[in-house]
């Protein structure tokens, strides 16, 4: 069943009522691609990770309490409200200090450069308007050497005939590929982890 264009907005930009009530469907809706995601990554507990797109908070939530003395993790949301959910459930770890949340846009990130060297995100390309930009900025925050997982449905998935083009824009893995190598990441593989045919994980090293 196609989405009407007001959900797929929200989807996009969750904000209000209606908004937490998304981000609570997706936060079961794409917890098996966000493992599968996470899994691509082998975090270690050392490890300094951003997620772009965080939502709801519950990946990222897991994330931090995976990290030990010296990791870190940090994330940044377009979402006034997923910031003010993801608060909420994150709460104890914002207090130890041991996670950090943003509220902005993916492409200026406010962090120094080199500060991470593990990063994902999950169902956000989509919605980049420049997807350059937002990868180039992804890069600047990673050191040389780190990983950068993206989520993603591929533009041959069934599902994504249900999603307006007026909010989405689907792609395909060499477009990907493309995007990945100009920004300056290489060694770019995909998997495709799931039962959900079409969705694949991009792993990337940043050059």
């Amino acid at each position: 069943m196609r989405r009407p264009e007001f959900i797929a907005r929200q989807s996009r930009c969750p904000s209000g009522l209606l908004g937490r009530f998304i981000g609570s469907v997706m936060a079961n809706e794409t917890a098996q691609a966000n493992d599968a995601t996470i899994a691509a990554l082998a975090l270690q507990p050392s490890d300094r990770v951003l997620e772009i797109g965080f939502g709801h908070g519950r990946t990222l939530d897991r994330v931090a309490q995976r990290l030990t003395a010296g990791g870190f993790a940090a994330g940044i949301d377009l979402s006034v409200t997923m910031v003010r959910m993801a608060t909420r459930r994150c709460r104890d770890l914002i207090t130890a200090g041991r996670l950090t949340l943003h509220q902005g846009d993916g492409s200026r990130l406010p962090f120094a450069d080199a500060q991470f060297n593990k990063a994902y995100s999950v169902h956000t390309l989509y919605f980049w308007r420049r997807p350059e930009d937002h990868l180039l900025e992804i890069r600047r925050v990673l050191a040389s050497g780190s990983l950068l997982a993206l989520g993603f449905h591929t533009d041959e998935a069934p599902i994504v005939r249900d999603f307006p083009e007026s909010v989405y824009r689907f792609y395909t893995r060499a477009e990907v590929e493309l995007f990945l190598q100009s920004a300056g990441f290489n060694e770019v593989t995909f998997s495709e982890p799931t039962t959900h045919r079409g969705f694949v994980v991009a792993v990337a090293t940043r050059a």
